[in-house]
């Protein structure tokens, strides 16, 4: 009994998952600073500026790149809409409502964070789905990328950073 309890310990010490309040906290920041620019596309400069802090060095180089391609993009289709429409930081294209951001695990370097979100358009039943959110630790938690999980016929698919790669190519 006492080497069963000793070896379960051993294991659980050594696998490298754990609920952490700054991941919680960092996930938070992302959305209470991705709100005003949720449904507008791909995010313009001021937004990008709000949302620079909250996320990874990776994903802000993606995102400021996927606005140059839009703007590209834009100048040579005058009469197109933009590549990218609605909200790029959730999997429904009108965006959330609200936000709850469930438990975070990782190691000391990567984390994911499964987050609720909830959409109501006025007369209509609430629709509620998960997103995980992957967080990087480079000089604190940010935001790497989000995963697109909720499988709607008409959402985002796949991920964030595939998403905005996808326009980097279609602006060529």
């Amino acid at each position: 009994m006492k080497k069963a309890a000793a070896l379960a310990f051993l294991l659980l010490a050594a696998a490298p998952v754990r609920a952490d309040d700054a991941m919680t906290t960092a996930a938070n920041a992302f959305y209470a600073a991705a709100k005003p620019s949720m449904g507008a596309g791909i995010p313009g400069a001021a937004a990008r500026a709000r949302l620079q802090s909250v996320l990874s060095p990776a994903l802000n180089k993606l995102l400021g790149d996927a606005a140059s391609a839009e703007a590209r993009f834009k100048a040579k289709n005058k009469d197109s809409p933009p590549l990218i429409e609605g909200d790029i930081f959730s999997s429904l294209f009108e965006g959330p409502a609200a936000v709850t951001v469930g438990v975070c695990r990782g190691d000391d370097r990567i984390a994911h964070c499964g987050v609720t979100l909830t959409h109501q358009d006025p007369g209509q039943k609430a629709v509620t789905w998960v997103d995980t959110l992957k967080l990087v630790n480079s000089g604190g938690w940010k935001i790497d990328d989000v995963a697109y999980d909720a499988n709607f016929a008409f959402g985002n698919s796949g991920t964030l950073s595939d998403m905005l790669a996808i326009t980097l190519h279609e602006a060529q």
